[in-house]
């Protein structure tokens, strides 16, 4: 039980540090690959609460396809990629106190949700369970993203056959 501890407290600091980098990096396409760490992160962390099979969808489905899609999507639309005087905003202070209100909101309504209750200590997840799951009680959040994803890639494709035209 230490030793799952430790790895937690390790991937935790990792994703703390990759997702600062993710929202102060400059380079977008470096600000992909930091989220590539978040993303494996995440995964480990299911690995580590033995959902193996969430963990290797995580890795299959966000770090395979979406990452790729973004890149793909950044690299389509001809985006800046160095530095750029107008990108940067001349006010900072009002995003930062929103970022901070919203969260100390979730805050609050995670701590406030799981008050007083225990984690089970012995779940059985197999991969009967969660693809029911996913393809019963999901499957409309889980086709709505398909759909955004398809529209971003068709967006991209459209911006970037304007600028070539």
């Amino acid at each position: 039980m230490i030793a799952q501890n430790v790895f937690f407290s390790i991937l935790a600091l990792l994703m703390i540090v990759s997702a600062l980098k993710v929202v102060t990096t400059k380079n977008i396409v470096h600000a992909a690959l930091w989220l590539v760490l978040v993303l494996a992160g995440v995964a480990g962390q299911f690995l580590l609460l033995g959902a193996e099979f969430i963990g290797v969808t995580q890795i299959l489905v966000y770090i395979g396809a979406v990452i790729v899609l973004l890149l793909f999507g950044v690299m389509l639309t001809k985006a800046s990629i160095g530095d750029e005087e107008n990108i940067n905003m001349p006010n900072r202070v009002i995003p930062a106190v929103i970022a901070t209100l919203m969260f100390a909101v979730m805050s609050y309504s995670i701590i406030d949700s799981f008050r007083g209750e225990k984690l089970p200590t012995e779940t059985v997840t197999n991969a009967a369970i969660v693809s029911d799951s996913i393809f019963a009680d999901f499957i409309i959040p889980f086709e709505a993203v398909s759909v955004l994803l398809l529209a971003a890639l068709i967006g991209a494709v459209v911006i970037a056959r304007k600028e070539t035209a």
